[in-house]
């Protein structure tokens, strides 16, 4: 992902465009190898990835579809074709909000529970896997906020872009 520049300076030189191209890949990268994996790692419940992500908001307690996106930091509308299609399937239900009338809250149903904790084991081992390839729960914790504080800048520099 090269960007196209007229080779001046733009504010933080050339590195800065190299690092945020290399960057992207990287975080790219990264999110399609979590999705296979997940995909994997949910495949004994019958949920993909997306749909476990979405289920596994609301496992402790409703959230409406705006919440979840936020969360997720994916669009409203993706979410909403998640969790219409995990209320079809009996996973999930939706629930009047009392702070806001046309928002409804998406809560997981016993089946949905039932799925989530199914898929429990696999994200577990997932999880003590990559801690040991990463040198332990420090690192992996260091790993996470390095993401979220690139998450945090991305944030900042377009606070208008939405997922």
């Amino acid at each position: 992902m090269r960007v196209a520049t007229s080779g001046k300076d733009v504010g933080g030189g050339m590195g800065a465009v190299d690092a945020l191209s290399r960057s992207a890949l990287a975080v790219l990268h990264l999110n399609g190898r979590f999705m296979a994996l997940l995909n994997q790692v949910t495949q004994p419940s019958g949920l993909s990835a997306a749909q476990w992500q979405v289920l596994d908001a609301v496992g402790g307690g409703p959230q409406s579809v705006s919440g979840i996106a936020r969360l997720l930091g994916i669009t409203r509308q993706s979410v909403q074709r998640l969790a219409d299609l995990l209320v079809r399937q009996g996973l999930a239900d939706y629930r009047d909000n009392p702070a806001h009338r046309r928002a409804r809250l998406l809560v997981a149903t016993e089946l949905g529970e039932a799925a989530l904790r199914e898929v429990g084991p696999g994200h577990a081992e997932l999880a003590r896997q990559l801690c040991g390839e990463l040198g332990g729960e420090e690192e992996f914790h260091r790993a996470t906020e390095a993401l979220r504080e690139l998450s945090r800048a991305l944030c900042t520099v377009a606070p208008h872009v939405s997922s």
